[in-house]
């Protein structure tokens, strides 16, 4: 084997392909966590005066339109009603429906009630309607010549004071259910329709009595 001065004497050994180097993998983009902010102190502020707002304003709607309480401050409705307890009224009642007999109902002082200034509304249960004739026969009320039955009265309670009369046209005659012991349309006379505010419903105090009238 003849030497050649540009080659060595050993044989080139050939070189395998080394692997290549992996790569680093590549890390996910970062990604920035969104906190969710907490709303000021002045926020807070205009939000809760916004809520109040509202529900003051539903309140005055409802007591304005729809339900209004009262509280009962004598006993011209005894035992129906107790000084002390507190009734709902239903104000659109009247707009849905006629007045009904034996209905309680609060009504605006009439003009002819001298009583205590301080008392604006009254309460009293519906005996007459209009047209009809009324009137106290030895102690019963009857209405048109029919006794009228109070299943409301307690036993042996006895109206006087009510002599034969005819209830003008869009009035009413109420009375308490304490006939010994109520200034009713007896002493002021019938009371007009626009003068009645709602239907009392339902007693809510004391809770022991809570029911509907």
């Amino acid at each position: 084997m003849s030497s050649d001065p540009y080659f060595s004497g050993r044989p080139t050994s050939t070189v395998a392909d080394a692997p290549a180097e992996s790569e680093p993998p590549i890390a996910p983009p970062k990604t920035k966590r969104l906190h969710r902010k907490r709303p000021g102190p002045v926020r807070n502020a205009i939000e809760w005066i916004v809520i109040i707002g509202v529900a003051l304003l539903v309140a005055v709607v409802i007591k304005q339109f729809l339900v209004q309480a009262f509280y009962i401050p004598s006993e011209s409705m005894k035992s129906s009603l107790n000084v002390g307890d507190r009734v709902l009224v239903n104000k659109l009642s009247y707009h849905l429906h006629d007045v009904h007999r034996g209905d309680i109902v609060v009504f605006k002082r009439p003009p002819a009630e001298a009583g205590e200034p301080a008392i604006k509304d009254l309460i009293k249960r519906v005996i007459g309607l209009p047209g009809d004739t009324i009137e106290e026969r030895n102690g019963v009320v009857f209405i048109n010549d029919r006794q009228l039955n109070e299943p409301y009265l307690a036993p042996g309670m006895l109206t006087t004071n009510l002599p034969r009369q005819q209830v003008p046209a869009g009035k009413y005659f109420v009375m308490g259910d304490n006939r010994s012991n109520s200034k009713d349309a007896r002493v002021f006379g019938p009371i007009s329709r626009d003068l009645i505010v709602g239907r009392a419903f339902i007693r809510v105090w004391p809770l022991n009595a809570f029911g509907f009238l």
